[in-house]
């Protein structure tokens, strides 16, 4: 199977219990301290569809309640029941133990929690310790009056959203006019939702891990696939886990690799030295026959002195700097006048020789940013 079987049965079945592993969220949150040390200092960070007894988002930010100088911290899960998707449910063991517990609300209500204060402890320390919960009225789901409510009061969401809610959830987001970090599928770059928000670089790529394998805790009974199950336990991970190899951060955060421009050589440099046949052989920098830009199959091998349209895969937001590069289309989107396939060949050779080129997109240099 395709690095996309879990998220095709995520869609297909409402599958979007995946749960974040704590070293991918470290990872691309000192990404963006790094590049502005007091982010989420004074501010409400907001962690919709999470629950700290399976996911890791709550747990994070409560561990470093102090040290990120957060004001508020809140989370809210979604009931069980109003799931699409069945896996076996466990009862929480704060939750069980503790007198608020109700058998019925535990399957049909959504909880919110709150991390604001010092409980009283006397570890002189907000922590995870003092996480105050209780039953929201509703399911939690985030389209919810009740969920929207806490939303405005946030001033950054995080989280890893449902995968066949994405676009909804973006455009819940923006919406209210928020700040956010969330998780999602790569192939959501070319979604027509999505698209031209990226283009107009009103949202952007996050630091890490985008495009890579990263691996996502899952409910016991879930189903997953073996080669999925053998390839998590072989990045360290055995039991319930699974592999997703095409998801990637989304965000409207600033962070230091967006600024970073992408080294390249001149089209006959490229010739002369790269790494890969298709350039050498010259079957690469083809016009394509029914649209003007030349296809360059990869995002290394981007031309520094071409200063026309030029169609990359959708793998270069990986590597893009809106300093260096203006971007100004897609295959797969309401991109400046273009839809359909892109074809090379077909012009000066038989039929049978044309080239059908997939995911592609149209970018354009703005001279170098330096």
């Amino acid at each position: 199977m395709g690095v996309n079987t879990n998220l095709t049965k995520a869609k297909s079945s409402k599958n979007d219990e995946f749960y974040t592993q704590w070293i991918d969220i470290e990872r691309e949150i000192q990404a963006y301290l790094d590049f502005d040390a007091d982010i989420f200092r004074g501010k409400t960070i907001f962690c919709s569809c999470d629950d700290p007894e399976w996911s890791n988002f709550t747990k994070f930010f409560a561990l470093h309640f102090c040290e990120y100088g957060i004001k508020k911290l809140i989370s809210t899960s979604y009931a069980q029941e109003s799931k699409l998707y069945k896996a076996d449910y466990q009862i929480t063991l704060f939750e069980k133990s503790d007198p608020k517990f109700d058998d019925t609300k535990t399957l049909t209500n959504g909880k919110l929690f709150i991390l604001d204060r010092d409980a009283g402890d006397h570890n002189d320390k907000i922590d995870i310790d003092d996480l105050k919960w209780e039953y929201l009225s509703g399911d939690g789901d985030f389209r919810s009056n009740e969920v929207k409510r806490l939303r405005d009061q946030a001033d950054i969401i995080i989280t890893n959203p449902p995968f066949s809610l994405f676009r909804e959830f973006i455009g819940w987001i923006l919406e209210a006019d928020k700040k956010f970090l969330v998780i999602g599928n790569m192939n959501a770059i070319t979604y027509r939702e999505i698209f031209p928000l990226i283009k107009d670089s009103k949202i952007w790529l996050g630091a890490t891990g985008n495009g890579n394998d990263m691996v996502f805790g899952v409910p016991k009974g879930t189903e997953v696939s073996e080669e999925d199950r053998r390839k998590a336990a072989r990045l360290g991970y055995v039991g319930d886990f699974t592999r997703l190899g095409n998801s990637c951060w989304f965000t409207n955060l600033d962070h230091g690799r967006r600024h970073k421009p992408l080294p390249l050589m001149t089209l006959a440099d490229n010739i002369k030295f790269s790494k890969h046949k298709e350039i050498k052989a010259k079957k690469a920098y083809r016009k394509y026959d029914n649209y003007s830009a030349i296809d360059v199959p990869f995002t290394d091998s981007i031309p520094s002195d071409y200063t026309g349209v030029m169609g990359v895969p959708i793998s270069f937001l990986f590597k893009h700097c809106p300093d260096q590069f203006e971007i100004i289309g897609a295959t797969e989107s309401e991109g400046r006048g273009f839809s359909g396939d892109l074809w090379l060949g077909g012009t000066a050779q038989a039929m049978i020789d044309r080239k059908r080129v997939y995911k592609r997109l149209f970018i354009k240099s703005k001279g170098d940013p330096r």
